[in-house]
């Protein structure tokens, strides 16, 4: 089979809007056309620090981004989203990293190493979970391929998951290592993408379209004046809160029977196929998503802070603390993972003055802050996607900005 493949990485892509059907009393309407944006552009403000200038993981310096987007017809929806700490032979200039598991009902290759050494040697590549094979073979190739890397007999390529098979035919496993060496070779030190895009192309977040989502923050000076960007591919369960107010709830899509019988979208953002995978008209009234509180999510935290492991290990744990603000909860079937890395090279990182434990503090709120608006952006900047088993809407704009309006999160 002979998939088509987006391979573009570039920032200036379009992002195409979308149309979201509205069939409820409450928001009386047809069809409204919207474009995507992002948290902030819709007024939404988490936290208190400021953004770095593209308020994305590539604010930190020397990180890079890279996808390729898979796709064929609605039967494959998938990608690869790559990022780099920095331009160079990574395998030469190691980074220190450090590995956090919340729940770890998934794969994230390579992280048992990055743990024990307390470095990174490997593009961070982000895919689907029957996939990770295959990618881990094409960042080996990449790795061995470098220059300077000729008589290396030992890799440990870095490869995390989600899993996209409610809109990918997932056993397919339908990247290939061309797909991986492209999303590395095309990654790139400014804006990028975000929304139904490579990693994030078939994910779904709090029974909505989710994504790929990424923010950063800036320390004022007399803090440090270090930046800290988080990448997320959000796939993930829960009940999605927004600055406290009870989206979730009010749109419909709870699990655990927090939503009224009647409130609007009763099965959040998921219509499964009335004749199952691989065919068959949307149904009319399709059973409700088995799972709203299930799934998983990668989250990939730099920081240009010198940063030794330890550190990037508690630096990796404040990410969590945003999942949870926007009301994820590590359920049982949810793989939660964070990997973080300083973009400081180990072969520099000792000629510097490390971060005390006593300055941390910033950065951890820092984390915190951009780790719960990548995920934010992750659903707001994605795109309603048809695929395998059933079509999975984006979150409709204007209700869940009527619902914030009302909890004050955004001025009306």
């Amino acid at each position: 089979m002979t998939l088509p493949r987006n391979t573009s990485s570039s920032p200036s892509r379009r992002l195409v809007p979308f149309t979201v059907a509205l069939a409820l009393a409450a928001f009386a309407s047809s069809a409204v056309a919207q474009e995507r944006r992002s948290a902030r552009d819709l007024g939404i403000v988490v936290g208190v620090l400021p953004t770095g200038p593209l308020n994305q993981i590539t604010d930190v310096a020397g990180v890079r981004v890279g996808h390729v987007t898979v796709t064929s017809g609605d039967t494959i929806n998938t990608g690869v989203t790559a990022i780099l700490p920095h331009g160079g032979n990574i395998f030469r200039e190691k980074v220190p990293a450090a590995f956090v598991a919340g729940n770890a009902f998934g794969k994230f290759a390579g992280t048992t190493q990055v743990q024990e050494m307390g470095e990174l040697e490997s593009p961070v590549v982000l895919t689907c979970t029957l996939c990770v094979p295959r990618a881990a073979d094409a960042v080996m190739t990449y790795l061995l391929g470098l220059p300077g890397n000729e008589d290396v007999r030992s890799v440990n390529p870095v490869v995390g998951e989600t899993n996209d098979g409610f809109l990918n035919r997932i056993r397919l496993r339908p990247i290939s290592e061309s797909d991986v060496l492209t999303a590395i070779a095309e990654a790139d030190a400014g804006p990028f993408e975000q929304g139904s895009v490579g990693a994030g192309r078939g994910t779904i977040a709090f029974g909505w379209k989710g994504g790929i989502g990424s923010a950063s923050r800036r320390l004022p000076e007399d803090l440090g004046g270090w930046t800290v960007g988080v990448l997320v591919q959000s796939n993930h369960g829960g009940v999605l809160t927004i600055d406290g107010a009870p989206v979730a709830e009010a749109l419909g899509g709870a699990p655990y029977g927090g939503a009224g019988p009647d409130a609007p979208y009763p099965r959040a953002g998921m219509r499964p196929r009335a004749g199952g995978a691989g065919g068959g008209a949307a149904s009319e009234a399709p059973e409700a998503p088995a799972s709203l509180e299930d799934g998983s999510i990668i989250m990939v935290v730099a920081t240009d802070a010198p940063l030794e492991h330890r550190n990037l290990e508690r630096l990796a744990r404040r990410a969590l603390l945003g999942l949870g603000r926007g009301g994820g909860s590590m359920s049982n079937g949810s793989g939660d993972y964070v990997l973080a890395f300083s973009s400081v090279p180990l072969s520099r990182l000792w000629d510097e003055e490390r971060v005390s434990n006593a300055a941390m503090s910033p950065l951890f709120q820092a984390a915190v802050e951009a780790t719960e608006e990548a995920i934010l952006n992750s659903i707001f900047l994605a795109t309603t996607v048809e695929g395998d088993r059933g079509t999975v809407e984006a979150i409709p704009l204007e209700p869940t900005l009527e619902i914030l309006r009302r909890h004050g999160v955004v001025p009306r």
